[in-house]
């Protein structure tokens, strides 16, 4: 019996030793960055900062971006020229629909969920009690 504890406890130490002695990624194979990491972009004047992925939002052809709304912050009523598939990565992200501002009358939507944006239909969203961060996949104005 004591042949097989110190076998368990042999193979648990060098499980732990290859985990620990794991190192990063070829960078040429593949880059990364970690949450704390990320170049956020602008000064949080409009409730939210911008991390480009691949592409340019301002600029004919596909994007991505992620968005980092900022705690108690909301856009304005809105639309956007061109329809745009988003994916809620951390938070609870507040959304609602028209004209009229009612940030009271917000829908939640979790992470993990996806959301469809139609092109020119009128919106407002962003966060209310935590930070939220959004991967945001569309085709720039043409």
């Amino acid at each position: 019996m004591k042949a097989v504890l110190m076998g368990v406890l042999g193979a648990a130490l060098l499980a732990g030793a290859a985990w620990s002695a794991q190192s990063p990624p070829d960078p040429a194979a593949l880059t990364y960055k970690l949450p704390d990491q990320i170049p956020w972009q602008g000064d949080g004047r409009f409730g939210s900062l911008v991390y480009p992925l691949w592409g340019d939002a301002t600029k004919p052809g596909p994007y991505a971006v992620l968005v980092k709304w900022l705690p108690g912050k909301m856009s304005r009523p809105h639309t956007h020229p061109n329809a745009r598939y988003i994916t809620v990565v951390k938070g609870t992200w507040w959304v609602g629909t028209g004209q009229t501002y009612a940030p009271e009358t917000t829908f939640p939507i979790p992470a993990g969920s996806t959301v469809f944006h139609a092109a020119k239909q009128w919106h407002y969203d962003g966060a209310k009690d935590g930070e939220v961060i959004l991967e945001i996949v569309g085709d720039g104005p043409q």
